[in-house]
């Protein structure tokens, strides 16, 4: 086996573990949406999520102030609208108008639901200690909704510079894990 150097600036497309996100928030009578590929799974329960948003994105401001958004899981039927989504701002566009979104009111925040996703997580920010630093902020999932009739749903996986991944078959292992 050979190995080569690696650019520093392409290794998060090596980790990117899980499915690229639109984040959603509303701030001030105005709903936004971004597409979101950096977050982790910190906490089982209750569910918490880590995730970076730069303080340059207009959401920033929302998910500051309102300390509230949903993270919503698309699958690869929305591929190109996630990728609009991430190339255009929320400062001057209409996301939800712009690429045809539904957004649909949540039970325990103020922040949308983007309907054409497979899945939507309400969260609620409970750490923002480096927030300042990295714009991390650490979110409690305090409520889940799924599409139960979406069978095998592929989600995207971000691998850096327009590259993107779909989720594969799923294979059953023995594990004691539940």
């Amino acid at each position: 086996m050979s190995r080569s150097p690696f650019p520093l600036s392409r290794v998060y497309g090596l980790l990117e573990p899980g499915p690229v996100l639109l984040l959603s928030t509303a701030h001030q009578g105005r709903a936004n949406v971004m597409t979101l590929s950096w977050h982790t799974m910190m906490e089982f329960e209750p569910p918490l999520v880590g995730c970076v948003v730069s303080d340059r994105d207009f959401s920033f401001a929302a998910l500051k102030a309102t300390r509230q958004c949903v993270l919503n899981i698309p699958t690869v039927e929305l591929a190109q609208k996630v990728v609009d989504c991430g190339n255009c701002s929320g400062r001057d566009t209409d996301k939800f108008a712009t690429l045809g979104l539904t957004p649909l009111p949540a039970e325990q925040v103020a922040a949308p639901l983007v309907a054409e996703c497979y899945a939507s997580l309400e969260c609620r920010v409970v750490d923002t200690r480096l927030v300042n630093r990295y714009g991390f902020f650490v979110l409690e999932v305090v409520q889940a909704w799924l599409d139960a009739d979406r069978k095998d749903p592929r989600t995207l996986h971000h691998r850096g510079y327009g590259a993107f991944m779909q989720a594969g078959e799923t294979i059953q292992l023995p594990s004691k894990m539940r």
